[in-house]
């Protein structure tokens, strides 16, 4: 039998990167996926390559409304999650004295706002013993320049599943994050800039940076997220997978 037979699922940002590469391994497992984007031209593209299996809902995590319709069209639709990655996220780089308030406010809002009212307004839904998996970063146990707001980002994100997998201890519900290094995500990819030589040139430096030589693709993530997702992972609570070709031990 699949992972994932007859499992619901719902990923935000789950139309590029490591959220869509995650829903392609749900389907292939057996799971319905609803996935959120912030665009629709993307969220209809990664429906069509995703199949009647996936179903596509464009909400901005951050929006309390956008979270509703979310909900509610799962609720309507299939009436339970049995799992839950908060993925959508924002990644901006900004040293010390650059930070602006409209820099902290994006960040926090789409990395931490964001997470915490998607699992508040998906818990009526879960199932009881369901799987919630966060997205946190190598970045919230390392210091970098430039990183100081998002890596606080995402430390919040990690000591959110410590305390929520107490919260809903009686449901059996587990929470867990797993912590990408650089991977080949369109995010990490636009900070270089349109340039695709300026693109490969920030590959091949943060690939300098990691003890396996090279940055992580999607799939390398979305491979842990399943694992967290199935029963593979049933006495996983509260933990972080790294998945960052060791940097995160250097």
């Amino acid at each position: 039998m699949s992972k994932l037979e007859n499992k619901v699922a719902v990923i935000t940002g789950g139309t590029s990167g490591i959220g869509l590469a995650a829903a392609r391994l749900f389907i292939d497992e057996g799971a319905f996926v609803f996935l959120t984007g912030r665009r629709q031209a993307e969220l209809d593209s990664a429906v069509a390559e995703l199949g009647a299996n996936a179903f596509g809902i464009q909400a901005d995590s951050s929006k309390m409304a956008d979270l509703d319709r979310l909900f509610e069209a799962v609720s309507a639709k299939k009436g339970k999650i049995d799992i839950l990655f908060a993925n959508a996220g924002n990644f901006s780089l900004l040293p010390l004295a650059s930070v602006t308030e409209e820099h902290y406010d994006e960040t926090f809002d789409a990395n931490v706002k964001g997470v915490v009212f998607t699992v508040q307004k998906a818990v009526a839904l879960l199932a009881d013993g369901a799987s919630v998996i966060l997205t946190g970063s190598v970045t919230a146990r390392k210091g970098s320049p430039a990183f100081s707001i998002y890596s606080a980002s995402k430390a919040a994100v990690r000591s959110l599943a410590r305390n929520w997998m107490l919260d809903l201890k009686d449901r059996r519900i587990r929470f867990n994050v797993v912590s990408p290094g650089p991977s080949r995500t369109p995010l990490l990819l636009g900070a270089a800039g349109p340039d695709p030589k300026e693109q490969q040139g920030l590959v091949d430096y943060l690939g300098s940076t990691i003890p396996l030589g090279r940055i992580g693709e999607p799939e390398d993530v979305a491979r842990a997220v399943l694992f967290l997702a199935s029963d593979d992972s049933s006495f996983f609570n509260g933990a972080e997978l790294a998945v960052d070709g060791g940097l995160g031990e250097i």
